[in-house]
């Protein structure tokens, strides 16, 4: 092995290895499997007879607690660790539930012959770039293996089972006097019996898949795959060369002529009708002429196969177990799973990835019928780091979902559903597990007051906004950093042109003169306040009216009178200075109580002071998180919808990751614009849907009628994850008896229950 990851298996023979990922064959359109298994098929074309190429596929054990420390969220210096420890349990007993125990990888390795590894190199760099340009095709996601990740694969392969760190260094050969093979061998190998074998403290068997099946489905591969078992799967492929495959079948199709002539002789000596021959020659016959027929006009290539699996267990009863369910698999489409009988040892050098078969069992398949073999299945998303949350358990494969939203191109997202499928709760969830795990800051417009509880458990701050209560925001806030460019007032300024808008009403809008008056009494306004920037001199809504009622224009009097009753009136509430903490790493806006009157104005200032928290994380470098729950209020008025389209377009490279959580998509999807909020979003927790929204959603995200059979009549908490070009079926059962979930829960009677706990009962009792 070299360090380059050119591997010289014997004399004048060299192979590279690639790993490829996954991606969501079955669960797409039947029109994407068919462009997906065209696409494979050219794949395969693309290897001439001299490429020997091998396909392994590996579900190998994963170190049990390596995985419980990705999930387990590490403690911090605050008052919520017994949060954190509840949190981190919940994750384990579904990581127990699921097979995350078997990490599943796939790998391609192309070997050729060649004198030197002079001559190799070139060769197989070029054949290198052309399959990593046909896995971009597919948009398979695929990465070259060097020479110690080679090594790695094969130390594990025979480490299966064990703890056994794979340790290396190139360096160490030279001193140490080893070879590559010393440092990934196992610590023993034992052939008893020719129909088994034990590697270290593992059993296992070798088997060849026997294809006799006429038809072939595109589902063996992957039933197999689907065992909940230590296995590995390999295929050996080799292309015929055209010319010698035609020259095959047609001397295959004289014999059977001859054949056919000598029953028809035999006949007529006996006196029967010398058309009546053997069935089976009529049969061969035809399939042989067809064959001839797509090898010469069709896009079809012949290939030689060797299918080998190998199955392992701790016992000698659980390999039984395991070959028995493969047998069973393999039956059900018609092959048979043989044993390699006195060539175990063969068998499973064969199953290392460096594309050298010892087993001389081969079958002749066409392009197609290989391909059926679609070594794609469903992607997982487990991804590892301090800030992947939870989402959920796989629905296809029981793992874990964990994600970080952080990493898409585009981390804006939706939740949607209709009401009682679990939205609030979801969105609940990810803000309560990015608080534990991230240092990101948390604002979230609550119209319905669904978070309150939630926010006091982690020690944020509610803000109730109504006409009467006594905390207060103040419109008019602004921060140096407030617009991207040098002038903060100008960005500020289209805000209050916006909030007048609101205010002042009518079919039209502001007239030009309006907003001209508007903006020169902003820029009047908050000239003290850029002259001395202390939180005294801070502008209130009074300071605009009045700079307002000191205008000539008989315009700008028009639009004083209009704020007169949001400043000195009954509506007063948004004319005071802000007396409450909205620097608090999680902060609530509850606008339940705001009338009608003030509704679409309190959500236009909450929107306005989550972009001023935006913009000055933004100079501290740090991440700002924003939930808009019943996101259809704001797409109603023409300010709000504008207003959170923006948002969408240029929180990302402020640092902002805006949520949106709605059951109402048709207003989604209203006007273009508001189309855009869709375009920009490259991730979707969508759950359990009303039929109208089905078909739009189908549409417009280009869902499978089977993708959209897991967002039917679904349970809560069930439903399809959008995650970039992925899409996933999920489940979310999270577990009742948890202190979060009766915190999160919005189930009128599971509320009831959790204000009634027994150390509750006790105080009323007491009282």
């Amino acid at each position: 092995m070299f360090p380059d990851g050119i591997c010289r298996v014997r004399e004048h023979y060299y192979t590279k290895t690639i790993q490829f990922q996954d991606i969501n064959y079955q669960l797409a359109q039947q029109e994407d499997k068919t462009a997906i298994f065209e696409e494979w098929c050219g794949f395969l074309n693309f290897f001439d007879s001299s490429i020997h190429f091998e396909l392994s596929f590996m579900n190998m054990a994963a170190d049990e607690d390596s995985f419980e420390q990705a999930v387990q969220i590490p403690y911090r210096k605050d008052s919520f660790n017994s949060i954190r420890t509840e949190y981190s349990n919940m994750l384990k007993k579904q990581l127990a539930q699921g097979n995350n125990g078997l990490t599943k990888t796939k790998y391609i390795t192309f070997g050729i012959e060649a004198d030197s590894m002079k001559q190799a190199r070139p060769r197989l760099e070029h054949v290198q770039t052309d399959l990593l340009n046909n896995f971009r095709r597919l948009g398979v996601a695929a990465n070259v293996l060097d020479g110690k990740q080679r090594l790695r694969v094969m130390h594990d392969m025979f480490h299966m089972g064990e703890k056994d760190k794979f340790l290396f260094e190139w360096d160490w050969l030279v001193e140490s006097g080893l070879s590559v093979k010393d440092f990934i061998a196992p610590t023993s190998f034992s052939f008893p019996g020719g129909r088994t074998f034990q590697m270290g403290s593992l059993r296992g068997a070798m088997s060849f898949l026997a294809i006799t099946a006429s038809d072939l489905s595109d589902q063996l591969l992957k039933e197999l795959l689907d065992m909940d078992s230590t296995q590995i799967i390999t295929m050996h492929i080799r292309s015929v060369d055209q010319t010698e495959a035609i020259k095959t079948v047609k001397r295959t199709i004289t014999e059977l002529d001859c054949s056919k002539i000598e029953a028809q002789k035999k006949a007529v000596r006996s006196g029967y009708d010398m058309d009546i021959i053997p069935s089976d020659l009529a049969t061969y016959g035809k399939d042989a002429k067809a064959l001839l027929k797509e090898l010469q006009s069709q896009n079809e290539r012949m290939f030689l196969v060797t299918f080998l699996v190998m199955n392992t267990g701790k016992t000698k009863q659980e390999l039984e177990n395991n070959i028995f369910q493969a047998s069973s698999i393999a039956q059900k489409h018609n092959c048979g799973l043989k044993r390699l009988d006195y060539q175990q040892e063969q068998g499973l050098m064969s199953s290392l990835p460096l594309a050298d078969n010892q087993i001389d069992i081969q079958r002749a398949l066409t392009t197609s019928s290989t391909a059926i073999f679609v070594p794609f299945t469903t992607q997982e998303l487990f991804q590892n780091g301090e800030e992947a949350l939870y989402y959920g358990i796989n629905a296809l494969s029981n793992n874990l979902i964990m994600v970080d939203r952080k990493r898409l191109k585009n981390p804006n997202g939706l939740i949607l559903g209709t009401p009682g499928s679990g939205k609030s709760f979801s969105a609940k969830r990810e803000i309560a597990n990015a608080f534990l795990v991230t240092d990101d800051d948390i604002i979230i417009s609550d119209p319905e007051a669904e978070y309150t509880a939630l926010v006091q458990r982690l020690e944020g701050q509610v803000i109730k906004i109504s006409p009467v209560s006594n905390q207060y925001i103040n419109p008019m806030d602004i921060n140096i950093n407030y617009s991207e460019e040098d002038n903060p007032i100008a960005l500020k300024a289209d805000f209050i042109l916006s909030l007048c808008e609101l205010i002042v009403g009518g079919k039209d809008g502001l007239q030009p003169i309006e907003k001209t008056v508007i903006d020169r009494c902003v820029h009047q306004v908050y000239q003290k306040y850029f002259e001395n920037p202390e939180p005294e001199n801070m502008p209130l809504l009074e300071d605009l009216y009045y700079a307002l009622r000191n205008q000539d224009e008989k315009e700008a009097h028009h639009v004083a009178t209009a704020l007169e009753i949001y400043v000195t009136g009954s509506l007063n509430l948004f004319s005071h200075r802000t007396n409450v903490d909205i620097d608090n790493r999680l902060v609530c806006y509850d606008i339940r109580d705001l009338g009608k009157q003030l509704k679409k104005i309190g959500m236009l200032i909450v929107q306005d002071q989550v972009w001023g928290r935006v913009t000055s994380n933004r100079s501290a470098g740090k991440i700002t998180r924003y939930y808009m729950d019943e996101m259809h209020l704001l797409l109603r008025e023409e300010q709000t919808a504008s207003y959170s389209v923006e948002i969408w377009k240029r929180f990302r490279k402020w640092g902002g990751i805006p949520t949106g959580i709605t059951q109402n998509v048709k207003d989604l999807l209203s006007s273009r614009e508001v189309e855009n909020i869709f375009e920009n979003s490259d991730f979707i927790y969508m759950l359990n849907q009303a039929a109208g929204d089905r078909q739009i959603l189908a549409r417009q995200l280009n869902i499978s009628p089977h993708q959209l059979s897991y967002v039917t009549h679904s349970g809560e908490g069930e439903g399809l994850l959008f995650y970039g070009n992925v899409i996933l079926p999920f489940i979310d059962h999270f577990p009742a008896d948890s202190e979060l979930y009766k915190i999160m829960t919005t189930k009128l009677s599971e509320v009831k229950n959790a204000e009634r706990t027994p150390e509750r009962k006790e105080a009323q009792d007491g009282k």
